[in-house]
């Protein structure tokens, strides 16, 4: 069964609960009761909520089905019935890497985004990457694959940050918004009233992460050995890790400009949340610390694609938790099962681990929430992947190294990405 299926049986399920409520109080001739009220209200925000992700996940089907589409002309070849692809087409990509790498071809490949947009959108795009290649290398699985476990060790990637990719490394000056313009009601013949936005910039530069690998010449040569999937695997964790850890705690200064530099405070838990979230059964702790950062970042931010929860899986498993007064579970129904690429879903909106959001413990920024779209990462030219069989020809070694040129910052600082604070004591 599939999650919408599932959605759309708990909305019917709910939408009975409430029939049942009105039709009491109905036979009775009587109003809804104080406690009746309360928990109609609930049932109808979860109704909206479940409604919201339905709408979602139709919109993400829609997005897939088109990216296949596409993938599927690109390569020229059919889609088969479950979405996926020939396997003579990834083995003709496959002999052609192994190709080029028997014929020790030591020319850079340049993996970059010819069309970048944001990693909310299912489906990489892949293409054919190579500049100049005597072996007429056409890496698109292992282009997918780089990519692929790039995006998935950095969860700001995997939310929507949206991708900018230039030719060349000079500083990069992108207009940030701090303040919006504001309008009224008017008299007539009145003059306007002048409402400006704040305005400023941010300078994306272009810090170079960089990392080598060595495998034996009888590795490569090794026919039954997945070279591709090996160095796609480790280069792009490497990278990713690299700079993942920067798009959440980075400086700006020697480094990128990390979300936690410029998000804003959504919610500060009460005292007693230091290392929790304190008591379920009590008003203001709980998940009602985590509605209200929800409810804290403004309808505009909240409505986007690509607005959604970040924090560590130590933190989630702690919401999961939670429990009423009388120890029934109330974080496992809070934190439900997410979209492909998430690793839940609260309130309707898709939550991603990243290791690099801090853990709960005072005053720490635990849980992030907005529209991730506003968080700019430039890269410059994408991944450059290299060979040299000379750097340790005496062992007989052949080195890869993969280089990336990256910058980020959040360019509106008006409260799209909000974060909750634990408290002091």
């Amino acid at each position: 069964m599939s999650l919408i299926d599932e959605l759309t049986q708990r909305r019917s399920r709910l939408l009975d609960d409430q029939k049942r409520m009105l039709d009491t109080a109905e036979t009775a001739a009587r109003d809804l009761t104080a406690s009746e009220d309360a928990e109609y209200r609930a049932i109808t925000a979860q109704l909206d909520a479940i409604d919201s992700r339905i709408t979602d996940l139709r919109a993400q089907q829609q997005r897939t089905a088109n990216a296949d589409a596409a993938f599927g002309r690109l390569l020229a070849q059919p889609a088969t019935q479950n979405g996926g692809y020939h396997r003579a087409a990834d083995g003709a990509v496959m002999d052609d890497f192994r190709s080029m790498i028997l014929e020790n071809n030591p020319r850079p490949i340049d993996v970059r985004w010819e069309s970048p947009r944001s990693a909310y959108q299912p489906g990489l795009e892949r293409r054919d990457l190579v500049t100049t290649a005597p072996a007429n290398m056409s890496p698109v699985s292992f282009y997918g694959r780089l990519v692929e476990h790039m995006v998935e060790s950095s969860a700001v990637l995997r939310a929507g940050a949206t991708l900018l990719t230039t030719n060349t490394g000079e500083d990069m000056r992108v207009p940030r918004t701090t303040g919006l313009s504001t309008a009224g009601i008017v008299a007539e013949a009145a003059q306007l009233p002048e409402s400006d936005p704040t305005m400023s910039s941010v300078t994306l530069r272009a810090y170079k992460y960089g990392f080598m690998v060595q495998v034996s010449s009888e590795l490569v040569q090794d026919s039954g050995v997945d070279l591709a999937a090996y160095l796609a695997r480790e280069a792009g964790q490497a990278i990713g890790l690299g700079l993942g850890n920067h798009l959440i705690n980075g400086t700006g200064t020697g480094q990128p400009r990390g979300v936690l530099a410029d998000a804003t405070l959504g919610v500060t838990g009460p005292t007693g949340t230091a290392t929790s979230f304190g008591a379920q059964g009590t008003a203001g702790q709980g998940t009602d610390l985590l509605y209200d950062l929800f409810g804290a970042v403004a309808e505009p931010y909240v409505m986007q694609p690509a607005a959604g929860w970040l924090l560590r899986n130590a933190t989630l498993t702690s919401i999961r938790k939670l429990k009423a007064t009388d120890g029934e579970s109330v974080g496992g129904d809070f934190v439900t099962a997410g979209p492909a690429g998430a690793s839940a879903s609260m309130i309707g909106k898709p939550a991603y681990i990243d290791p690099f959001v801090p853990a709960m413990g005072a005053g720490a920024k635990s849980v992030l929430f907005g529209d991730w779209s506003r968080y700019f990462v430039r890269m410059v030219n994408g991944i450059r992947f290299e060979r040299s069989d000379d750097f340790a020809f005496d062992r007989d070694l052949v080195t890869f190294r993969a280089v990336l040129r990256a910058d980020a910052a959040l360019i509106d600082t008006t409260g799209s990405i909000k974060y909750f604070a634990h408290s002091a004591t």
